[in-house]
C-alpha cells in the first residue's frame, strides 16, 4: 500500500519518519513541501496543510482515503471526494491529546501578552528590576469562541487560575456552562455580548462559511480597548486588514496567532509589527499530540489495508 503524506521529510516534529516506523509494510512517501501534484498511484494520502480539491482528486487512479493528521478539513473538497468514493477522516482533538497540547500553547500566549514579554528582553537589557508591570489573570475574563476540544481544554486549565469564563458555540447551552465552569454559553448570535465583556478572545473554530472572517471590522470595534486576541483556530476568522488597523491603532492591546491567513507566513508580514506573540502552527506539535496522531493515523491506515471499516469518517 502507498501512502503519500503532503509534506517535507521532516516536517511536523518528525511525524512521517515515526509513521513509516510503525507501518514498515507500507511504502510512505513525503512529497516535497506542503502540497502535491498527483495522487495517481497512491492508496491513502495524508494532506497537513495541502488544499485537496476537485483537480486534485481527480489526478487520483486508486486513492481510498484522504486521512488528515489532525482535525482541520477546511482544505479537503469533501463533495469531490465523496462523488469520486474517496472516504475522508480525521483524528478527534479530544482523543489525541492534540485540544490539550493547543489549549497549553492558548494559555502560554495570554500569559506572554498579559506579562508584556515583548518589553521583557529590553528590560533585563537595560537593568530595570522590577518592570514591566503586567497584568494579573485572576479576576479576568476570557472569552471562548468554540468550545469544541480545544475550548473544552481551555476551560478546564484557565478555571484554577480564577477567571471568568464565558463562551460562544452554534447552539447555547446551560448544561455546557455549569459542567465546564463557565457564567454563560451562548450561540453565534451572542458573540458582540462576548466581545464587549472579554478580556481576552480566544479562537478555536474552523474555518467555513459560517465563521470566515467572524473577526471583522464590526467585531473589533465591539472588543474592549485593553484586551487580547488568540486566534488557535485558522488564519481565516480573522480579517486581516481590519485586525492590523485595529492593532495600528491600539484598539487591541496585542494578539496570539498560532495560525496565519498564509501559510507558512512571509517573515516580512506587517503582523510582525504590532504587540503579537506569534508561533509557526505548533499549537498541537507536541511530544504527547504527536503519539495520538500518529496513533489515530496508523490505526486507520491498517484499517484501510485489512479492508475494516474506516473510524472518524467525514465524508
Amino acid at each position: 500500500m502507498r501512502v503519500l503524506i503532503a509534506a517535507d521529510e521532516n516536517a511536523w516534529g518528525g511525524l512521517i519518519p515515526a509513521i513509516r516506523q510503525t507501518l514498515p509494510d507500507m511504502e510512505i512517501i513525503a512529497s516535497a513541501g506542503h502540497a502535491a501534484e498527483s495522487l495517481a498511484g497512491f492508496d491513502a494520502l495524508i494532506p497537513g496543510m495541502c488544499r485537496v480539491d476537485a483537480r486534485l482528486i481527480a489526478t487520483a487512479d486508486r486513492l481510498k482515503l484522504v486521512q488528515q493528521a489532525g482535525v482541520g478539513l477546511e482544505g479537503v473538497d469533501l463533495d469531490a471526494a465523496k462523488q469520486a468514493g474517496i472516504m475522508v477522516a480525521n483524528v478527534p482533538s479530544d482523543d489525541s491529546g492534540n485540544a490539550d497540547s493547543v489549549a497549553e500553547l492558548g494559555i502560554w500566549m495570554m500569559i506572554g501578552l498579559a506579562r508584556r514579554q515583548h518589553e521583557i528582553a529590553d528590560c533585563l537589557a537595560q537593568q530595570k528590576l522590577g518592570q514591566p508591570i503586567g497584568m494579573g489573570l485572576m479576576g479576568k475574563t476570557v472569552g471562548l469562541v468554540g468550545l469544541g476540544g480545544i475550548g473544552k481544554a481551555l476551560a478546564k486549565r484557565l478555571a484554577p487560575f480564577g477567571m471568568r469564563m464565558i463562551g460562544v458555540k452554534r447552539e447555547a447551552d446551560e448544561a455546557f456552562a455549569r459542567q465546564h465552569q463557565l457564567d454563560w454559553v451562548g450561540n453565534m448570535a451572542q458573540l458582540p455580548e462576548l466581545l464587549q465583556q472579554a478580556d481576552f478572545v480566544v479562537l478555536s473554530l474552523p474555518d467555513n462559511a459560517a465563521t470566515h472572517n467572524i473577526i471583522n471590522a464590526d467585531a473589533l470595534a465591539q472588543m474592549k480597548p485593553d484586551s487580547f486576541l488568540i486566534n488557535l483556530g485558522r488564519g481565516g476568522l480573522i480579517e486581516k486588514q481590519a485586525f492590523l488597523a485595529a492593532l495600528e491603532t491600539k484598539r487591541l492591546a496585542g494578539a496570539g496567532l498560532d495560525v496565519f491567513w498564509q501559510e507558512p507566513p512571509n517573515p516580512q508580514d506587517p503582523v510582525f509589527r504590532y504587540n503579537v506573540i506569534a508561533t509557526p502552527h505548533i499549537g498541537g506539535v507536541t511530544d504527547v499530540s504527536m503519539k495520538g496522531i500518529i496513533k489515530g493515523i496508523c490505526d486507520n491506515l491498517r484499517r484501510l489495508r485489512d479492508g475494516d471499516a474506516v473510524i472518524d469518517r467525514k465524508a
